[in-house]
């Protein structure tokens, strides 16, 4: 009699996952398998014919697939199915889930949909190989039990109020199209049936198109008798869309009366979920929706299921037999702190997996990074001097609210890096809970790609506020090697632009040198405050062509009260320059451009006091 073995048992002795011994039989590739229950029993012998063959055969990654079906069945797929235990589990009545671009929150919400949704396919089939097919029969039959209503938002993104204003209006005749089926069930009166119709045809007056998500959840609840589940992804794209393009008031109008329509008091409503990058809260978007459970990056609920845990990366380097990059990876793409939980930027990890485990900024250009740039342009000078505390490593204490107003972003310090947190430009060390609901929080950057992302899209963004010909001055009398021209044009552009209050700290000239320096880019690789021979070195250019100088820059503040005479001043600021020049010896900050074929390095040092600064050099 020939003997069989679980999907589990043969994941074992092939030293690969149980979810792809599934996939192996689903799709045929193993013979002789059947299905005992919800189990696939294999035969033993098969063990021996796929040894050595199924660690390479990895499903390609999800790249861009938002699909759940799509992804389930022909991608490699990490499986977050017990997002939907805890949610029956917990009951929420509506709930928003907070995460970064790219953290997995669309994918989410479509597996919600297809778990959910009652419809003529057997959905079922998409989860009898997952973790919830096996949390039992409780679980089981609220598969496929209830009408979805699933709106996105998420490529809301245009330039005009009126632009938007249609986008959204089509996306909403969209999702009554894919239910107008129920048109000829013969359940629904005339007023339904007249009112869908004025939708499909676009005939409904503008003013009314804000209450068609609690109209269509009505609808819904008469025809099947059974109140809708509500899906909405990306709720504040078009909020943060009208921020930007100033059409704020009309979209936040709209919204507010959307949501709050549908999700508040809404009898016809199973339960909604919602998800974003921020919590629109004072707008009053959710104004006395008490039923509202908002889970944030500071919350433990359901951190594990957005983004990817460390053992869920270790699985995915293993799957791969690529373990040995699980250093690389941790220290590329780690450091995200959801709750209590570690969590990896998943869009990162795959991509990295994909592009044959290559270390890259993936994720920065997933997205529009259009408010950091206004950030930065309306920073103060303390602001900039975090930012630069916070690309050295160390970590910034901040009070933090997540109920964020767009407008106040730019203004408010709390909002900006409230912001910075939610949207994944900064992770949590440790916090305290505050009596007002809020957070005092100890933040840094969580990892090497995203210090990558603040100095090309942040501190680059100083391009925006520092004027191109002053820039070019200073930067071609550096690559001239004319100190004194150096020294000429920083001091004509702090007199023309700079205020005596902005020009005290370090910081504050660290970050306009920075800022100028980008400009350099497309010729040299600009890092600042990074480790070299025996201490982080100020600003560093590389040049991409190693026939070209490349350049180390240490900048020196004069701490001095009173203003001193001109003699006294300038012999200070000399003094302190040289000083600079001494500190990128004594500490061998040219170790590591030598290690990378630099032959030819001009260090600098540069000292400010005010508006007046001095340049030394040597080669």
């Amino acid at each position: 009699m020939e003997e069989y073995i679980t999907s589990a048992q043969m994941a074992e002795q092939l030293g690969i996952t149980k979810r792809q011994v599934n996939a192996l039989c689903a799709e045929g590739k193993i013979e002789g398998v059947y299905k005992k229950g919800n189990r696939w029993m294999i035969p033993a012998a098969a063990v021996e014919k796929h040894m050595g063959k199924t660690g390479g055969d990895i499903r390609p990654f999800p790249i861009g697939i938002s699909d759940y079906k799509t992804a389930v069945s022909q991608y490699y797929y990490v499986d977050k199915t017990l997002l939907i235990k805890e949610i029956i589990d917990n009951a929420p009545s509506v709930s928003l889930f907070i995460r970064p671009r790219r953290f997995g929150k669309t994918l989410n919400m479509d597996m919600l949909r297809v778990f959910f949704e009652k419809t003529d396919d057997n959905n079922a089939v998409y989860f009898e190989s997952t973790k919830i097919w096996e949390c039992g029969e409780t679980y089981r039959k609220e598969q496929g039990k209830y009408p979805v209503i699933y709106f996105s938002f998420k490529d809301i993104k245009y330039n005009t109020w009126n632009e938007t204003k249609d986008n959204l209006q089509e996306i909403i005749c969209m999702e009554f199209q894919r239910h107008e089926s129920i048109l000829a069930g013969g359940r629904l009166g005339d007023s339904d049936i007249r009112y869908f119709r004025q939708v499909l045809n676009k005939e409904l007056p503008d003013s009314l198109w804000a209450g068609t998500l609690k109209r269509l959840s009505g609808i819904l609840y008469r025809y099947y008798q059974t109140a809708p589940v509500i899906l909405i992804d990306e709720y504040d794209t078009p909020i943060q869309q009208g921020h930007l393009k100033e059409y704020y008031e009309e979209v936040i109008g709209f919204m507010r009366n959307f949501l709050s329509g549908g999700l508040k008091d809404n009898p016809c409503m199973s339960r909604a979920f919602m998800t974003g990058i921020l919590r629109v809260a004072k707008e009053s978007i959710f104004s006395g929706l008490n039923n509202l459970s908002v889970n944030s990056v500071l919350d433990q609920r359901y951190s594990q299921y957005f983004g990817f845990t460390e053992g869920e990366v270790e699985q995915l380097l293993r799957d791969c037999g690529q373990s040995r990059k699980m250093k690389e990876v941790k220290e590329w793409y780690n450091g995200y702190l959801f709750g209590g939980t570690q969590i990896y930027n998943p869009w990162s990890v795959i991509n990295y997996a994909d592009h044959d485990f290559f270390p890259q900024t993936y994720w920065q250009s997933t997205g529009s990074n259009e408010i950091l740039g206004e950030i930065v342009a309306g920073a103060s000078a303390d602001m900039m001097e975090e930012m630069r505390m916070l690309l050295t490593g160390e970590s910034v204490s901040v009070y933090i609210d997540t109920s964020v107003v767009y407008p106040d972003v730019t203004r408010n310090p709390a909002s900006v890096y409230s912001f910075l947190l939610m949207a994944g430009y900064l992770t949590v060390k440790n916090g305290k809970m505050l009596h007002d609901g809020n957070s005092l929080c100890d933040v840094s950057i969580p990892n090497r790609e995203i210090v990558i992302v603040y100095e090309k899209e942040i501190l680059a963004k100083m391009e925006d506020i520092i004027p191109m010909a002053s820039s070019v001055a200073v930067l071609r009398a550096l690559l001239m090697g004319e100190d004194e021209k150096v020294q000429e044009e920083l001091q004509k552009f702090l007199r023309e632009t700079i205020s005596y209050h902005d020009a005290a700290a370090e910081g504050f000239y660290h970050g306009l040198l920075l800022g100028m320096s980008a400009m350099l880019n497309q010729h040299y690789l600009v890092t600042s405050n990074r480790e070299a021979g025996n201490g982080r070195y100020d600003i560093q250019l590389r040049p991409r062509n190693r026939k070209r100088y490349a350049y180390l820059i240490e900048i020196k503040a004069l701490d001095r009260k009173g203003e001193g005479s001109a003699v006294t001043v300038d012999k200070e600021l000399v003094s302190i320059a040289k000083e600079a020049l001494r500190q990128i010896d004594a500490k061998d900050y040219a170790a590591e451009l030598e290690r990378n074929g630099c032959k030819m390095i001009r260090k600098l040092g540069i000292a400010f006091w005010k508006k007046e600064c001095r340049v030394v050099s040597e080669e």
